[in-house]
């Protein structure tokens, strides 16, 4: 029999603003990703034969094993699986995803605890680069109990703070792949940044919106969303990502002046469904892009004094608070907090 048959052993996670499987790289099956397809019950938009809960942030898999690098605990590779179309992709990163690899590493041993917090540094496959995340584990254990909030999840959960360091450039090969700030297409002024996330930032005024509609509101706009994906299509060559038809990166993100006192509002399409929130390392990459000398986004940012901002990237469910480090006028380390709790941990079946 199969470990398909008999079950694979899985620990299911919120991380972030996200949700999904967390596997250890070892108990996972040769034909993963036909595996993963049926654990999540795709393609279908509802969902019901899997796991998947019907949209992208809760159609997700991190995959972990012990790393075999110097100074590095942790391998991570996540996955995204789509949910209408059989397609598992490992093209982008995912920095929601990556706030439960730390607690999942300890509870699965691979990571000993190291006093009342425990640091572990976490190679992140799909960009080459490396976070450090800090774990609460009081009395020897990891606890998802405690005061931090996040927008985008209810009640609170221990923290995760999480520092990104050289993270610039990871997909597209640098921070500007084409080497400008502003790039036009289809006759929209946009900033081609990957500080993490490749993202296209656009003004959202220039695209008809005001940046207060609901991610509702703006699925339905069909013309929009064919004017995105036209810009997308063509952006991803521009980024050295290639034919990006079938890949969630870039991720498309629309900027407004703000409105609750942060440093920008955004509305982000991921690429096809808008986003309720935004994405951990999307929010870095936006960040980075208010604090260029031009661009879309640095026409609209309110952007505090010296050398250590704290840019509050505001979204449709709140905001995230991205702590951007200065050096030479260059962003060279972000720091942001996250929190995430176990939900199961037992076996799933994919056959």
């Amino acid at each position: 029999m199969s470990d398909i048959d008999t079950g694979v052993r899985c620990m299911w996670m919120r991380g972030g603003t996200s949700k999904g499987g967390y596997f250890l790289a070892s108990d996972l099956p040769a034909d993963r990703d036909n595996f993963l397809l049926r654990v999540m019950g795709s393609p279908d938009p509802r969902q019901i034969d899997g796991m998947g809960g019907a949209h992208p942030l809760t159609s997700k898999v991190a995959v972990v094993r012990k790393s075999e690098r110097e100074g590095v605990d942790i391998d991570y590779l996540f996955l995204q699986v789509f949910v209408d179309q059989p397609i598992v992709t490992d093209a982008q990163n995912c920095g929601n995803i990556l706030a439960g690899i730390g607690p999942f590493a300890i509870e699965r041993g691979l990571v000993p605890v190291k006093g009342e917090k425990t640091e572990v540094s976490i190679f992140m496959e799909n960009t080459g680069q490396i976070a450090i995340a800090t774990i609460e584990t009081p009395g020897g254990q990891v606890t998802y109990k405690g005061d931090a909030r996040i927008d985008g999840v209810p009640g609170t959960s221990a923290p995760v703070p999480i520092v990104f360091a050289d993270t610039a450039g990871s997909s597209c090969g640098a921070l500007l792949p084409t080497g400008n700030a502003v790039d036009v297409i289809d006759g929209i002024a946009c900033t081609l940044i990957d500080n993490g996330m490749p993202c296209v930032v656009m003004r959202g005024d220039v695209l008809g919106i005001t940046g207060s509609e609901s991610p509702k509101d703006l699925e339905a706009n069909q013309e929009l969303r064919a004017k995105l994906e036209a810009i997308r299509l063509k952006a991803g060559p521009m980024m050295n990502l290639g034919d990006v038809t079938k890949k969630s990166v870039p991720k498309m993100t629309m900027v407004s002046g703000p409105r609750a006192g942060g440093a920008i509002s955004t509305r982000t399409f991921i690429p096809h469904t808008c986003h309720d929130a935004i994405g951990v390392l999307g929010a870095v990459s936006v960040a980075t892009a208010c604090l260029l000398p031009e661009g879309p986004a640095s026409e609209l940012a309110v952007i505090p004094d010296g050398d250590e901002k704290l840019l509050s990237i505001e979204h449709p469910t709140g905001e995230m608070s991205v702590i951007a480090t200065m050096k030479d006028g260059e962003v060279y380390r972000a720091a942001v907090l996250r929190t995430a709790r176990k939900l199961f941990d037992g076996v799933v079946f994919g056959d």
